[in-house]
């Protein structure tokens, strides 16, 4: 029988932490109705908040609570006799009395709690169906891991507790503003009185708070746990967290008394297809869309409905979860535990070797572009980073063995990465593949392509080129014209690095003539521009600034940030030599403006930016700015020492200018600064008049779902509970965003969001010498002006077609 508690005052035995917003969110849906189901994932705490809840309103509205506890209930005429008798209705057999409205003037509203209705949910829904139309006074909070569909019902999904915030200043100040970290503090302090959160130990707890998905159940099984084993052991050992977190409540029922009993629950009531679609979606551990679960299921039970529906239903069983914090399409991920609740099903069904497989061959097919094409489009760039994380799992299963295809998919990961900043252990990684002995695979001089740009990031110039020679040698005896170009330009890159200029130049005369082989405009446009770069450190002022007016509008529109960054900063760099001073600047900013996780590095645009200050006499800024240059690096990796020689000069111009303890105090000040205030201060006035793309780069992408939420007119506790943080967070993330743009209200984020999302037109960058002056803060670039011809082309450019 199920058990119902009555009456009585609500009381639990351990303290209730966190979800104050959630609180008044679900207090307003149940004055608002009068059937409210929380739902929500395994241990993710639905009963207790409804248990909560129900207390809140029993002591605030002088309500009799009633909870009929449904876990032990399987047939109809039992969930209609136990609810009858909580609620005081005769016990009979069959239909209830014909219902009716309160009897008595003072009669007392009454709230049942239905507690695990997901599965009887046909029962459920038949026996609310009978009860609420004629029982005025009756409301009813359910919880379930799905809804019970009825007319009338307020759904509200659970998520974990909120979690810190990994990219905030302070760790521990993030870690105590963490609704999960201080439920992990509170139920360790339960068995070791003395438990502190210490700078020592907040890394720790937070990271099983965030692997654990910020859950209240398995963060109370492991923060028992501590009472045996050190923090550092228990985070280490939730790689088995099924066999690790088996100590619930004594007296809890049978599916808590363990995480996996939990989830063992959930999965016996999906049916056949869920649960084979559910067991192949656990290989991806970086979440996935349509295609990728097709991609898995193909072959297995989950095909036959249809994937889409299954992933619908998956959702609805709070199975997989959406990811609602990115453009596209629909995306979803398990969470960790059911990842590894999922997986350990899937190897005792002997599914995982073909599950593997179906995996690879659709990670192989996305990644093809890379070493049959030139450079592969931003579309296919983003989808290769979605799969960052799938990219990492599959190749972990592949390096054992001696298959091809863990080279491509090693360059596809190292592709990514190459744009995400360090990646030392990515190197190793490939370094590994690589010495594997895999010799005769076309796809070796990707994954030689990619090690020899990350040692090249590294400074690691002799590895770098060693790489480089072999896969330039490898492509010359494929006859891949498009990869050989590609990898010349990689080649020519490292002899700059190298102060080998020579050598520089004679690759990118090569490519050049691939580029023109190929007709294709964007690899002899790059071609163009290093060449330049040359004529510019040679002194060949009129050549170089022909070619860049011509080249950078195309490369504007067809080449990634990292490229075009480099481009605009060589743009830079020859009116530095010109003493135009305006046109200078407003390349160097405009490069700043690229997506900072696709460049280089901002060192050498803040740099151009120092010399500029220091001719313009903003001796402090000179200092601030290459203090920052030195804190960001790397150095601009062409033309060292003429570089370097200029850079030398504002330097010694601003030391000599200024007082030594002012000039002390503005290179620390610059070296101290966060890479994207950095960026807000370089920019100086633009930062205020920035665009939609700018923000990419000046805010963070946190700080960037935090100014589309103040856009919907939410509040900061709604904003905190929809992006599972605290409210102070999100009060830092105002407070940056506000002094990053230059903005001074939350009214004032809204507009300049609206402002932003006006402009739609594609930018295209322009000559300096047709825009207006730099002082009114004009960025630079524009939509095409009226009557612009497009068909006019580059003379260099004739008679070549568009690279795709």
């Amino acid at each position: 029988m199920g058990t119902a508690v009555h009456g009585g005052p609500l009381t639990q035995l351990s303290s209730f932490v966190g979800r104050t917003d959630e609180m008044v969110e679900l207090g307003r849906l149940l004055h608002g109705g009068r059937l409210l189901t929380l739902t929500g994932p395994a241990g993710v705490g639905k009963t207790r908040l409804a248990l909560e809840l129900a207390g809140q309103e029993q002591r605030s509205r002088h309500s009799d609570v009633v909870v009929v506890k449904l876990a032990p209930l399987t047939h109809i005429d039992q969930i209609r006799r136990q609810i009858l008798t909580a609620i005081g209705e005769p016990a009979e057999d069959g239909a209830p009395r014909a219902p009716q409205a309160a009897p008595y003037a003072h009669e007392r509203e009454r709230l049942l709690v239905l507690d695990d209705c997901e599965h009887v949910l046909d029962e459920c829904g038949v026996m609310l169906s009978e009860l609420l139309p004629g029982h005025s006074y009756l409301r009813v909070i359910a919880t379930s891991r799905e809804p019970l569909r009825l007319p009338g019902e307020a759904m509200f999904s659970l998520s974990g507790l909120a979690l810190p915030d990994v990219d905030g200043d302070s760790f521990l100040s993030e870690c105590l503003r963490s609704d999960a970290v201080l439920l992990f503090l509170d139920r360790a302090r339960a068995v070791v009185p003395d438990f502190q959160l210490t700078p020592e130990n907040a890394r720790h707890v937070g990271e099983i708070c965030i692997r654990l998905d910020g859950l209240p159940l398995p963060i109370e099984m492991a923060a028992r746990l501590i009472r045996a084993f050190p923090l550092a052991e228990v985070r280490a050992r939730l790689d088995d967290r099924l066999s690790l977190l088996t100590n619930g409540w004594r007296l809890a029922d049978q599916r808590h008394q363990s995480l996996r009993a939990s989830l063992q629950w959930g999965y016996d009531l999906l049916n056949p297809a869920e649960r084979s679609l559910l067991r192949r979606l656990s290989v991806l551990p970086g979440g996935f869309g349509l295609d990728a679960a097709a991609a898995v299921a193909a072959g297995g039970n989950a095909a036959k409905p249809g994937t889409s529906e299954l992933l619908i239903a998956l959702s609805v069983k709070s199975v997989i979860t959406p990811c609602t914090d990115q453009d596209g399409p629909a995306r979803f991920r398990l969470l960790e535990s059911m990842r590894s609740f999922g997986h350990e099903r899937l190897v005792a069904q002997s599914e995982d070797t073909e599950t593997y497989g179906r995996l690879v061959t659709w990670l192989t097919q996305l990644s093809e572009p890379l070493h049959r094409e030139t450079f592969i489009q931003p579309a296919m760039f983003r989808r290769l980073e979605e799969e960052h994380g799938n990219l990492t799992h599959a190749l972990h299963w592949l390096i054992p063995g001696t298959d091809e295809r863990q080279l491509l998919l090693a360059g596809a990961l190292a592709t990514v990465e190459l744009s995400r900043g360090p990646a030392d252990d990515t190197l190793t990684l490939l370094s590994h593949v690589l010495d594997r002995g895999i010799e005769s695979s076309p796809y070796r001089s990707v994954a030689l392509e990619c090690a020899a740009a990350l040692a090249g990031r590294q400074a690691d110039y002799s590895t770098a080129m060693r790489y480089a020679e072999q896969a330039v040698e490898l492509e010359r005896g494929y006859d891949r014209d498009p990869l050989l170009g590609r990898l010349l330009l990689l080649r020519s890159a490292l002899h700059e690095a190298h102060g080998d200029q020579s050598g520089a130049v004679a690759d990118l005369r090569e490519c050049l003539k691939i580029g023109h082989r190929l007709r294709d405009e964007t690899l002899t446009a790059l071609c163009l521009v290093g060449l330049a770069r040359y004529q510019l450190l040679n002194g060949e002022l009129g050549r170089a600034e022909q070619v860049i007016e011509e080249v950078l509008p195309l490369l504007s529109m067809r080449v990634s940030p990292r490229w075009l960054h480099t481009s605009l900063v060589t743009a830079g760099a020859l009116a530095l030599e010109k003493d135009d001073l305006p046109t200078a600047e407003a390349y160097f900013a405009e490069s700043l403006r690229c997506p900072a996780e696709h460049t280089p590095g901002p060192a050498d645009a803040l740099q151009g930016l120092a010399i500029v200050a220091a001719r313009a006499y903003r001796f402090e800024k000179v200092l601030q700015l290459i203090g920052a240059a030195e804190q960001l690096g790397p150095r601009a990796s062409w033309g060292d020492a003429w570089w370097r020689e200029r850079v030398d000069a504002a330097r010694s111009a601003a030391l000599k200018a200024l007082p030594a303890s002012r000039a002390s105090a503005s290179l620390e000040a610059g070296r101290a600064m966060r890479r994207r205030h950095v960026l807000a201060f370089a920019l100086g006035s633009q930062a205020a008049g920035a665009t939609a793309e700018d923000t990419d780069n000046l805010l963070s992408k946190r700080e960037r779902d935090v100014t589309a939420l103040v856009v919907e007119g939410l509040t900061n506790r709604q904003i905190a509970a929809r992006m599972h943080v605290s409210v102070r967070t999100v009060e830092t993330h105002i407070r940056h965003i506000r002094t990053t743009l230059g903005l001074r209200s939350r009214a004032h984020i809204a507009a300049w969001v609206a402002k932003q999302r006006a402009a739609t037109v594609r930018p295209a960058v322009v000559s300096p010498a047709d825009r207006g002056p730099l002082a009114e803060g004009a960025p630079l670039v524009r939509g095409p002006a009226a009557g612009t011809d497009r068909s006019a082309r580059p003379h260099e450019l004739r008679g070549v077609r568009r690279s795709g």
